[in-house]
């Protein structure tokens, strides 16, 4: 397994950088299809996000990161159409690194699997 299984990062498009002081919280899909927050951190000065969970607490199933939007764009004075993103996956092999970043602007966003 790998020592930081789970990562993101966060850039910012509209302004080119990362996305730096933006709250984000990783849920696991329990038994019960109720989400289980797991942790919520902020987005460090590269806009990246590391040690979500440990080995142990990574398993397989489905994850969520709901990543505050308002609250960062609000910081900066701006508007922004989206109040939070969630990105939904599942983790099917989880001795597998997996990162999941996010490009984002007020009135957009992409993401994709990363490595």
């Amino acid at each position: 397994m790998k020592d930081n299984p789970l990562t993101s990062h966060a850039l910012d498009t509209a302004s080119g950088l990362p996305a730096i002081g933006m709250k984000t919280t990783l849920y696991r899909m329990s038994t019960d299809d109720t989400w289980e927050q797991i942790t919520s951190q902020y987005t460090n000065e590269d806009g990246r996000l590391s040690h979500l969970l440990s080995d142990a607490e990574f398993t397989a199933g489905i994850y969520k990161l709901n990543f505050d939007t308002k609250n960062y764009y609000s910081k900066l004075d701006k508007k922004t159409f989206y109040p939070y993103v969630e990105i939904v996956f599942e983790i099917e092999k989880p001795a597998e690194h997996y990162h999941v970043p996010i490009l984002l602007s007020p009135f957009g966003y992409t993401t994709y699997r990363g490595s």
